[in-house]
């Protein structure tokens, strides 16, 4: 909802109602936007302007050592003020929104304010469909989303800036994005154009970010910012899994479940940058946007820039809330086609059991042993078009290799969905080898400065993106693809950051454009290719999360959340991910063991139930896997479909205990969305010599409501207790021997059982205490085994 309060005809103050939020702002006496508040929902009378005195600042001077906006308001420094647009030259001296140069080289810009108008979703689409930009929507008849498009003028130099606010009041998210026109007779640079600012008078100074490389995403830091600046960026041509866009402000005590906080994402898949400034006066600044760095845009007379749209959603209820509230909004307003609701199949993928190594035999052998163990899904990654063999060719000849695939796509997806299994291969759309017939044709298509060597990632190189021609060959080749077979599902993935930033379709002048135009051509290309192919479920992936973000998922309903599958790292890469992100829209895979990118061993069992809590699949050679590990898996998958809607749809809880970084445990819960089904996880990292009990306390649950809480059978092979078996056995089992082998074939060990009612208050607020851990003391089937990187996965179903 948005309340208007009109003070007078000129100086209207602007109320953002969600269901739990407001978000207030008012036309000062200078004209300039003034921020007033963001936090828990407060009553506001649209007839009474005096209801809204106490969120105005009084002033009286200006503080000193500061630069008085003008005579006519003496009192009244920008340096000291809480803008919705900050700008250079009037006294500002924080971070700004927007920079312009002008044509005789001056920066000085000044927006007042003009008019507003409330619109629809609709009409905002309307207004911004020449953007090239993703938005969020709402579907027809689903909720009453309004937007407040407030237009900004720039009188002396004849820009116009229109501010974009969108409220989406059932998930408590409001969004923000920027539209600057030129209206003056000169050409002008814009130098910077963010999409978001938001400026606090509380203290906000705790911020959460998500740091990494590859292979190591979204590790969760946590700093606080008492002077200065914090920034947030990256530089790599994409989101990156440097730095997410993703960032939590929040209270110094705010945690789990209590205390303020704010999310801010962007909706968009290049350089970004997000900072947060605190000034002399402890105000706070937080911006969001395109990375400025090398960014420029020139504007023609009577042209605009649109900027991406900002996402803000404000809890008072910790950081838990706030994630909920953002899954909500993803799923339902980020998030669209037919995949969108629709359960997300359990998928097998070749690269880790064949890597480049593959041909029709051994994809069909593996598809077999996929299908007689329930997977849905079988995926062709890298390795099948002419001539790749290795990464250092091909990429850009997109044919079937005819040695590896002698009937092609259509005679392969043929037959591999006469095994009762669904068809999908990788892509990586966007890059060009050097070594290949695209190359050798238009080596112009590429991104690279003529004449200047160039630094390689991968031994593969971008395509020139911002070039219309290049997009329409991706478009193309990317069409003849699909078309080609019975394919249901694609791995479009992207393995390099940019380096040599330089497009040889755009005039010198036009260069600072390159990276922003790169990601406006890529959303062209997707946006294409899934309207034109609207069944197939699309995966993003970038080296893993390098570009793992809400562009993104406006096309791709799920990314690959990362390259490393090792489940103990996966515990981390996933927690930290749902800060922001909800569950079905990241994917997780059971590796082989040693891990492939760690050497770490690690359950079976625990791959498995740490893989559940997001879109499950697996990539490892079946075939070479033991019948007791492939009877495991078709139960694990087995009991991944009658919970997968919980998994991937439901509320996600995280434990307490997940906020310290040196716990070492880590538990989840996810919950139906009528409360009377949840599943959770409980994980260790390190074993404790001679600890007596856990406890795993669900969150979610309706707490009057009795449920039937229980674990799942487990049972222990006899390796697994090593020689400490000899201990009880009437003859020497040696460690390694064919005896220890063919009793292992034979001989199992009952684990612990896990089976009580309750009612939902008491499982949450006193927990349970878990049968008590092996302890070096003695095993029987009331002992819960539970080495190094152990997890149990518990169920909990409502009783009549």
């Amino acid at each position: 909802m948005i309340q208007i309060v009109k003070d007078s005809d000129t100086r209207p103050w602007f109320f953002l109602q969600t269901a739990h939020t407001t978000y207030g702002m008012r036309v000062m006496e200078t004209g300039h936007l003034e921020h007033l508040y963001y936090g828990e929902r407060i009553t506001v009378d649209s007839q009474d302007p005096s209801s809204c005195a106490p969120l105005v600042i009084q002033r009286a001077f200006a503080p000193g050592n500061t630069c008085t906006y003008d005579r006519e308001h003496p009192q009244i420094s920008m340096e000291d003020v809480c803008l919705e647009v900050g700008t250079l030259g009037k006294g500002d001296i924080r971070e700004p929104f927007l920079e312009v140069r002008f044509a005789d080289g001056s920066v000085t810009s000044d927006f007042t304010f003009d008019s507003y108008e409330i619109i629809t979703l609709k009409e905002r689409e309307q207004c911004l469909q020449d953007s090239g930009l993703p938005h969020s929507y709402s579907e027809v008849g689903t909720d009453s989303a309004e937007c407040l498009q407030i237009v900004l003028q720039d009188v002396t130099n004849h820009l116009e800036l229109q501010l974009f606010y969108t409220v989406f009041e059932e998930c408590d998210v409001i969004t923000r994005s920027a539209r600057l026109i030129n209206h003056s007779d000169a050409s002008v640079t814009l130098n910077r154009c963010l999409s978001a600012q938001l400026d606090l008078t509380e203290d906000y100074s705790m911020i959460t970010h998500f740091s990494g490389a590859w292979a190591r995403e979204m590790h969760r830091e946590q700093i606080s910012l008492r002077s200065g600046k914090f920034v947030n960026a990256s530089y790599t041509g994409t989101s990156s899994n440097r730095s997410n866009p993703f960032m939590i402000l929040g209270h110094k005590n705010t945690c789990e479940t209590f205390g303020s906080c704010i999310g801010c994402n962007l909706i968009y898949s290049g350089n970004h940058y997000e900072a947060l400034e605190k000034d002399s006066y402890g105000k706070l600044r937080f911006v969001s946007g395109i990375n400025p760095q090398s960014f420029s845009r020139e504007l023609t007379p009577e042209a605009h820039f649109d900027t991406p749209e900002a996402v803000l959603s404000y809890s008072s209820k910790g950081y838990g809330r706030l994630s909920r509230q953002l899954h909500s909004f993803i799923r339902e307003h980020i998030v669209r086609g037919v995949w969108k609701r629709r359960p997300r199949p359990v998928l097998l993928n070749s690269w880790e059991a064949c890597y480049f190594k593959i041909d029709e035999r051994k994809l069909l052998q593996l598809a077999k042993a996929g299908a007689d163990v329930g997977i849905e899904l079988f995926v062709m990654d890298d390795g099948w078009f002419s001539g790749r063999n290795d990464d250092t060719s091909s990429l850009g000849d997109w044919e079937p290799d005819p040695k590896k695939l002698p009937g092609g796509i259509a005679s392969l997806s043929k037959k591999i969905k006469a095994l009762g299994v669904d068809f999908g291969l990788w892509v990586e759309p966007e890059m060009i080898s050097e070594n290949s017939r695209l190359y050798q044709e238009h080596p112009d298509w590429a991104m690279m400065i003529p004449e200047h060597p160039h630094s390689e990632g991968r031994n593969q190189r971008l395509l020139d993106l911002c070039n219309p021609e290049v997009q329409q060959y991706v478009i193309d080749s990317m069409t003849k693809v699909f078309s080609s077979g019975d394919i249901r599902y694609v791995k479009w993935d992207m393995n390099r950051n940019f380096s040599d930033i330089y497009s040889p379709y755009l005039p010198a002048a036009k260069q600072g454009e390159t990276a922003h135009r790169y990601v406006l051509g890529l959303y062209h290309i997707m946006n294409e290719l899934t309207t034109r192919f609207p069944e197939i479920l699309f995966e993003g992936c970038s080296s893993g999360g390098n570009r793992f973000d809400l562009g993104i998922l406006s096309y791709f309903p799920q990314i690959w959340a990362s390259d490393n599958t090792d489940a103990l790292c996966r515990t981390g890469i996933q927690n930290s991910y749902s800060y922001g992100y909800p569950l079905s829209v990241f994917t997780a895979h059971v590796s082989s063991c040693p891990n492939h990118q760690t050497l770490r061993i690690t359950p079976l069992e625990t791959r498995f139930q740490v893989a559940s809590f997001g879109v499950l699949g697996y990539e490892c050679n079946l075939k070479d896997l033991s019948g007791s590990d492939l009877n495991a898996i078709r139960e694990q998958i087995a009991l991944y479909k009658k919970w997968r809607d919980v998994f991937q749809f439901g509320s996600f809880y995280r434990g307490a205990e997940n906020e310290a970084s040196d716990s070492e445990t880590l538990s989840w819960t996810c919950v139906s969305p009528d409360g009377r089904r949840a599943v959770g996880l409980f994980f260790r990292r390190l074993t404790v010599p001679n600890q007596s009990h856990d406890w795993y306390r669900p969150v979610g649950l309706l707490p009057d409501v009795k449920y039937h809480f229980y674990g799942r059978n487990i049972k222990y092979n006899l390796k697994d207790f090593g020689d400490l078996v000899n201990t009880v056995s009437p003859i020497h089992i040696k460690q390694g021997s064919a005896l220890q082998e063919i009793l292992s074939r034979f001989v199992n060990m009952d684990g612990e059982k896990e089976d009580l009612t309750a009612y939902g208050d008491t499982l949450m607020r006193a927990g349970i205490a878990l049968k008590p851990a092996f302890a070096g003391t003695g095993y029987n089937s009331d002992t819960r085994l539970f080495p190094d990187f152990s997890s149990r996965i518990y169920f909990m179903e409502a009783v009549e």
